[in-house]
């Protein structure tokens, strides 16, 4: 059985009395489960009678991850790691949420193709990792489904809010995970960074108090729902990309308080237990660092679901357009950045001087168009948290009855509407740093609010410095047919990989900016506490809403190919996806307008009318992520910890990591080396089309590389369904030329006539951190 877990960003869960001592922290102790001893019955009688008080646990892990995690002090953390049978002490980690027409956008279409094929996912089991679920939204109606599917072992567990009849055909299970995060307030984790459940803000359920959780899960697998819109805007009809996928909702992240390891990995064990296919997480670091593999319990925990067959699919992270900025990294994940769609929401600032300077907006009050108001910058002071439009940072003497300009970060975007809001100004212009160049996206701001580029700012800013400065916003409703679409988002986690240059990170991209999907009645859709507003859709823009994409089109995959393993689903996705957008040229940057490369945008964007039939696929066994860490220098009790089975590293001839059997190919050569340098790489793929199928080589060499493939033929029968190839790549280390980047790109592609399936080349000269 598989499973996909798509990588999003929060967390919850009921638990005991735990210490108050300052010093006290939450650690995951990872232990060798075979050393048991035969007189204690289960694990947690071991770990209780032997290396911790029972008052300190908090969870024990049994299947994707063998031992527990508890509230202790440093000092006996200290001790368990000199402990033989403990293989690991991980401190406990705060984790972040990487906060319509989108299905037929990635070439899903009534009737056809892979939503005909896969009986629109129909008992294929999506387990979302987020916030919750509201599961009265009409997004998750179980009208004219069959029964549950009967390998289903989970719960439906009661709480604030929420019985057993919450759950249905639809959302056949619910789980809330908060030990780790209350246990995190009793060590001195501060208000909003876990401690007890806010009873007056949060569910002790897995209901949903965010709105995340709801809007993932619809976007993944939600019904269609007829006459939807978020107050008008992108008004239509609503569906996910599984829509007859079952549900099952893992309530790991709690309201601004985000998820914890602890918690994550509890999730990951119940979920597999409990018989989920897929798994969409949208959660990432929430220090902007990544890992080792080994000290990361998301990507631990994707291995042991991966390992049995349950496709993780993950958010990239909403760090870029900086360098290096994307997350969830481990090669078993499937890694998701943003692109945009055609569908917009764009207005205009009109300057009393007559410029117009496109913007886009999602304000649902009175429009202000036609009325000129005065201008202000506050930033102009040259005091920061006044051009940031900080709270209590702007004097309501300076803008009353103006339209202000707000510089983007540190605050949320929202919030800073409403400190004008307060402040009593009747209009905002968010202007993007330079960071954020041109990148736009849409908020349910509560006041008219415009948001405009880096380039379109510095315009209006200079504008109002001349003195008796005035401007209206003009909306423009919603637009379809944008030109050109997609493009990458500017926040979107770009590579190259941090942790293994010679893995390609993000794997592909998919819908992430501007997506209509399901939401809470909790909080209005800014999420901020004064926001009474009810609705019941909402449109959000990050990787945590391109991420369950991917996971609906894995249980789609899973549907139509149920013996496909979660790296055969992978390869499809991402040897079908697409390189230029749809008016069929190269994809460009959301931030810059320049072109991009498979640092942006790994394999390409996510194109299912291709993935249901991509004629070969890359598989990767477990013994092949094995030899991947073997080769990154991880030793046998390192390995241990993630895949929980003794590993036997080549004592001689160690393998290479860029021969993991990844749909994308990465070469990497030492800066120090100068003159012809040559690194031979071998792939395996597998025919799951035509049993006799003949495909030829096409190669496009990144430029000042040589790059030569053997055989050049591949030719498969019936007797003959997997086929090794060999790839050389050839630099001149003295005289090659990197981009940009760091890096030169190309692709290599199998091609008989019906199918393409394509791997980026990636050839940098780096030496491994």
């Amino acid at each position: 059985m598989a499973l996909i877990l798509c990588s999003l960003f929060f967390f919850f869960a009921a638990g005991e009395a735990i210490s108050t001592d300052p010093t006290v922290k939450t650690y995951i102790i990872r232990v060798n489960s075979d050393s048991k001893p035969a007189i204690f019955p289960t694990h947690y009688h071991w770990y209780t009678s032997e290396l911790t008080e029972s008052s300190s646990i908090l969870h024990v892990y049994e299947t994707v991850f063998s031992g527990f995690s508890a509230s202790i002090t440093p000092s006996q953390a200290s001790d368990l790691e000199k402990h033989p049978d403990v293989l690991a002490v991980i401190p406990d980690r705060r984790r972040e949420l990487h906060t319509t027409r989108s299905p037929q956008f990635v070439g899903l279409r009534n009737q056809r193709g892979l939503w005909s094929e896969s009986d629109y996912g129909s008992d294929v089991i999506i387990g979302v990792f987020d916030t919750g679920i509201w599961p009265e939204r009409r997004s998750f109606s179980d009208l004219n489904l069959g029964p549950v599917p009967k390998r289903w072992k989970g719960v439906c567990q009661a709480g604030v809010r929420f019985t057993v009849r919450n759950c249905n055909k639809k959302i056949i299970g619910a789980r809330f995970f908060s030990k780790g995060h209350e246990a995190a307030g009793g060590i001195g984790g501060g208000i909003g960074f876990g401690g007890a459940i806010n009873d007056t803000v949060e569910f002790r359920s897995p209901r949903d108090a965010d709105g995340h959780g709801t809007h993932t899960a619809s976007t993944a697998a939600g019904r269609y729902v007829f006459k939807a819109s978020m107050a008008g805007y992108a008004a239509g009809i609503a569906k996910g990309v599984a829509p007859k996928a079952r549900l099952a909702v893992y309530k790991v992240c709690w309201k601004s308080s985000g998820c914890f390891d602890s918690d994550i990995l509890a999730a990951f064990d119940a979920a597999v237990n409990d018989g989920v296919d897929v798994i969409s997480i949208s959660i990432g670091g929430g220090d902007g660092i990544s890992s080792p593999y080994y000290l990361d319990p998301i990507a631990i925990g994707a291995y042991g679901a991966v390992s049995r067959g349950v496709f993780v699919s993950s958010s990239a992270g909403n760090d870029g357009p900086n360098g290096m900025s994307v997350t969830n990294l481990a090669p078993w994940l499937t890694t998701v950045g943003a692109g945009t769609i055609d569908r917009n929401f764009p207005a205009e600032v009109i300057l009393g001087d007559g410029r117009k300077l496109a913007g886009v907006w999602l304000y649902a009050g009175p429009a202000i168009s036609g009325k000129k108001y005065p201008l202000i910058y506050p930033g102009k002071s040259g005091i920061l948290s006044a051009s940031l439009c900080m709270d209590n940072a702007l004097d309501p003497n300076l803008v009353r009855g103006k339209i202000v300009i707000c510089d983007r970060g540190s605050n949320p975007r929202v919030a800073k509407g409403l400190v004008v809001k307060k402040a009593g100004g009747v209009g905002m212009i968010l202007s993007n740093g330079v960071s954020n160049g041109e990148g736009l996206v849409g908020d349910a701001h509560l006041i008219p609010a415009c948001s405009v580029g880096f380039d379109e700012g510095d315009q209006i800013k200079a504008y109002a410095a001349t003195g008796h400065a005035t401007a209206t916003i003009n909306f423009q409703g919603t637009v379809l047919g944008i030109k050109p679409a997609p493009v990458v988002a500017s926040f979107s986690g770009r590579g190259p990989n941090g942790m293994n240059p010679e893995i390609l990170k993000p794997d592909l991209i998919a819908p992430g900016v501007n997506i209509l999907a399901a939401w809470t009645d909790a909080v209005g859709p800014t999420g901020l506490d004064s926001d009474g507003r009810k609705m019941e859709f909402n449109i959000l823009s990050g990787t945590s809403m391109s991420c369950p994409h991917v996971s609906g089109a894995a249980a789609l995959l899973k549907s139509a190919h149920p013996d496909w393993s979660p790296a055969s689903i992978k390869s499809a996705i991402m040897t079908s996806a697409n390189t230029v957008n749809k008016q069929l040229q190269p994809m460009t940057d959301e931030s810059t307008g320049n072109a991009t490369t498979p640092y942006d945008f790994g394999a390409g964007h996510l194109n299912l009318d291709l993935a249901m039939d991509p004629g070969l696929v890359y598989d990767v066994t477990n013994q092949d992520y094995v030899s991947f860490l073997c080769s990154i220098g991880y030793g046998a009790k390192t390995i241990q910890v993630i895949t929980r089975s003794p590993a036997a590293c080549p004592m001689r001839r160690k393998p290479l990591p860029e021969n993991l059997n990844y749909p994308s190919i990465a070469a990497m050569f030492s800066t120090g080396k100068k003159g012809v340098l040559r690194k031979t790489l071998v792939r395996r793929v597998r025919n799951v089309g035509d049993v006799n199928s003949v495909y030829t080589v096409k190669v496009e060499a990144p430029k000042g590389v040589s790059v030569t493939v053997k055989p050049g033929k591949l030719v498969f029968s019936d007797k003959v369904r997997e086929l090794s190839y060999y790839v050389t790549v050839k630099i001149d280390g003295s005289n090659v030329v990197m981009g940009d980047s760091g890096a030169v790109f190309g692709s290599l592609s199998w091609v008989d006539g019906k199918h393409v399936v394509r791997s980026p080349i990636v050839v940098t000269q780096l030496d491994p951190l």
